[in-house]
């Protein structure tokens, strides 16, 4: 199971990010596989935060078009979107004994891995350099070649 983060769901998105097609295709082979695969909330709402940012596309989609690809998602077999679980408070109070200097934009990362560890998952996928901070996360970007 594995982790995919928001920068590519936001490529396999928009037509005029980088790594478009491939992104999509990524996208399309995880929704087709048996591996299970999630995001969490956090993921999902940056997603439309971004994707729906009109100062970073010339014609961002809108709500209802980015919804939409997140409902696309929802109807793989093989996605699920992860919640805190009762553990949420031990796990971040853990994290603060790993990670004492986090701060800033980093609690939005933070979080992520803090479900992650919830739910025993390791793996991410993503092209943001900032998670491999997490030294008990395995951080892949499927965008580079041979990875």
């Amino acid at each position: 199971m594995f982790v995919v983060d928001t920068n590519l769901l936001v490529y396999a998105f928009i037509r005029e990010c980088p790594g478009h097609t491939h992104a999509q295709r990524l996208v399309q082979e995880w929704g087709s596989s048996a591996e299970p695969w999630s995001v969490t909330w956090s993921i999902v709402y940056e997603f439309l935060s971004v994707s729906t940012q009109r100062s970073a596309f010339p014609h961002p989609p809108s709500f209802s078009e980015s919804w939409g690809f997140v409902q696309t998602l929802r109807t793989f077999p093989s996605f699920d979107v992860l919640l805190e679980t009762e553990h949420h408070a031990d796990v971040v109070n853990e994290l603060v004994r790993e990670y004492p200097h986090m701060s800033g934009t980093r609690f939005h990362d933070l979080h992520i891995a803090a479900v992650m560890r919830e739910h025993g998952i390791t793996d991410i996928r993503t092209a943001d350099a900032d998670f491999h901070q997490f030294k008990f996360l395995r951080v892949t970007n499927p965008l580079l070649r041979g990875a």
